[in-house]
């Protein structure tokens, strides 16, 4: 027997999250007054109207800026919110999508009446100006133009120092653009640029602006999410970026632009970290960390800018440890780049994460000349890692251990090895080591390493299909008739491991059609998004990962969050009572996506189709 449609609703009503708010008697009124409709294509939704999504999906997207939001059923859209329809969002049905539909009038009675839900809800059509309730979502679909507040002030590079500090004196900025004669960025001088290698050093101001300079700075492009922006800002401890249209400059953003956002604590973090001096102070930045995460579930953050935020401060740690080292060792003797591996490699990190990293050398590299050096160098940032929360790796993937740390021929002769007799450990490592990115040192050495490893995968029948099969190892907890499995015995017994069963097989999937297409995409999201374009798997199926990804990673994240706050070490293991029906419901869907995908491509590979 089903639910009557009513019945349905305020199911769907009392375990939305704003809407739960309400209590009995508020949530009936509002399903009394509310239209269930039927929406298929452009959807023709109105302003002034609250959504809620019942069935299928929609995707808000922003024709203007590029940007583009898949709502899952149980998300709000349209008045009251920042996901207001039709401007600057066009709503797009896929699969037939049912919303209840709510009058702005009755939004704003129950708001009026229950004030905790202008949380999530401004009554009004307030939330017109407002903005997103996860402002790392906001910042992925506002691009970097619309932080741009005036035009950029420039000077050419022989202005003098003195010049220089009246201009910004007189245009309040704390920075300006040098710019040659055709226009082309040519450095960028900030105002601690004046305090620290003008002042501090005793330098005539009358010299020019351009020996205190910073030459070639990163810049951003003016179309890029300024979502970007931030993670730039946070992984090089920077508070300025050009803002570059094409080879034309078109403003500034300042770190003050994107607080406007109430997103930087990341990168107020990451410039914390790289003023410590001590591993001592680096370990007391890193705790933070853990507030950190809370303070991005509790604001409703997705699992991808999440991971990304995250990551960002484990690079700022890292690349800290590393300067710290090489003033502790000295210069290093050849060039070497320190390269993180697994989950801070494809920037999905959460605050419960061990350490793998490697350390790839100049081929100009003597064991017996520069070995002592690179050995004591590894094991000291490691360590340090270490200190910080990130714990050594139990399989001991590593820069200290020995074998990690190699010459890039040697690395080339690993993969090569890896690929060409693909038995179980080889598996194992390249699950590892097939997911690298620069950290800090000479990238060059890590990309030509890159090319030569994705030459060798593309299109490789067999090695992929060793990869496809162990892949396959991991599968989600579904049982019989959709029913999900917990863990049977052991100290989590009667858990979901949300990491092992639940993410690990969406990375594994991704990592596959990577490495079949000769991709050198790194985060799993990005891969999917790759693969669909290249054909490896369908728009569909990648879009139904991807979503599929986000709902696991954000309960995985949520669930560590309240192990936090209740003063807990975060673990990966969600007892099934700690969801909602509705979000039973949505994990059995996003378990089934995963298992289904998994089943293709076992008999793609069965078909002997790679």
């Amino acid at each position: 027997m089903t639910d009557s449609p009513d019945a349905r609703l305020r199911n769907a009503l009392s375990t939305q999250r704003a809407l739960a708010l309400l209590d009995d008697s508020a949530r009936d009124a509002l399903a009394a007054s509310a239209r269930v409709i039927a929406l298929d294509g452009d959807a023709a939704v109105d302003a002034d109207a609250l959504y809620l999504l019942l069935e299928g999906h929609i995707d808000l997207i922003d024709a203007d800026h590029g940007g583009r939001v898949a709502l899952a059923p149980g998300e709000l859209f349209g008045y009251g919110t920042a996901a207001r329809v039709p401007e600057p969002w066009t709503a797009r049905a896929d699969r037939g999508a049912t919303v209840a539909r709510f009058a702005a009038a009755d939004i704003d009675a129950a708001c009026a009446a229950h004030p905790a839900l202008r949380a999530f809800i401004l009554p009004g059509g307030a939330a017109v100006n407002a903005r997103s309730t996860d402002p790392h979502l906001n910042l992925m679909t506002t691009p970097v133009r619309a932080l741009v507040k005036r035009a950029p002030i420039t000077l050419a590079p022989g202005t003098t120092i003195r010049a220089a500090a009246q201009l910004m004196r007189e245009q309040r900025v704390s920075s300006v653009l040098i710019v040659d004669e055709a226009g082309h960025l040519y450095g960028l001088v900030t105002d601690r640029d004046l305090r620290n290698r003008a002042v501090a050093q005793g330098l005539d101001i009358e010299r020019p602006v351009i020996d205190i300079a910073t030459v070639a700075p990163m810049t951003m492009d003016v179309r890029k999410p300024a979502f970007d922006a931030l993670l730039l800002m946070a992984r090089h401890n920077i508070h300025h970026v050009p803002v570059m249209d094409g080879d034309r400059v078109a403003g500034m953003i300042t770190a003050t632009d994107l607080t406007e956002q109430h997103s930087t604590s990341a990168v107020y973090l990451a410039g914390d970290i790289y003023k410590q001096t001590t591993v001592e102070g680096l370990a007391a930045a890193a705790s933070r960390v853990r507030q950190l995460q809370q303070n991005l579930a509790a604001a409703g953050a997705t699992a991808y800018s999440t991971g990304h935020i995250i990551t960002a401060v484990t690079d700022a740690i890292t690349c800290r440890l590393v300067q710290l080292a090489e003033a502790k060792f000295g210069p290093a003797p050849v060039d070497y780049v320190w390269v993180a591996a697994g989950s801070q490699a494809r920037s999905e990190q959460t605050a419960k994460s061990d350490q793998d990293n490697c350390l790839v050398i100049d081929d100009s590299y003597d064991a017996a000349m520069h070995g002592d050096y690179f050995k004591a160098f590894a094991t000291w940032v490691c360590d340090g890692l270490d200190a910080c929360g990130y714990i050594h790796c139990p399989g001991e993937m590593m820069a200290m251990t020995d074998q990690w740390r190699q010459p890039k021929a040697r690395w080339m002769q690993y993969f090569r090895k890896w690929v060409d007799q693909p038995e179980p450990k080889a598996l194992m490592l390249t699950c590892v080591f097939f997911d690298l990115r620069a950290i800090y040192g000479k990238t060059t050495l890590l990309d030509e390493l890159r090319r030569d490893v994705l030459a060798q995968t593309r299109d490789n029948r067999i090695f992929l299909a060793y990869m496809v099969g162990n892949a396959l190892s991991h599968t989600p907890p579904l049982g019989l008739f959709r029913s999900l499995s917990t863990i049977r015995s052991g100290d989590n017994k009667g858990t979901l491991d949300l990491k092992h069963n639940g993410i690990v097989p969406v990375v594994d999937l991704a990592r596959v059609y990577a490495l079949a297409g000769g991709h050198d995409a790194v985060n799993t999201h990005d891969r999917l998004a790759v693969a669909a374009a290249s054909g490896e798997i369908s728009e569909q199926a990648a879009r139904d990962l991807r979503d599929a990804l986000e709902f696991i990673a954000t309960l995985r994240i949520q669930h560590q969050a309240r192990q936090l706050a209740a003063g807990l070490n975060a673990d990966n293991f969600l007892r099934p009572d700690e969801l909602s029906n509705f979000e039973r419901s949505q994990l059995k869907d996003a378990f089934s996506v995963v298992q289904s995908l998994q089943n293709v491509l076992g008999q793609r590979y069965q078909a002997g189709r790679f």
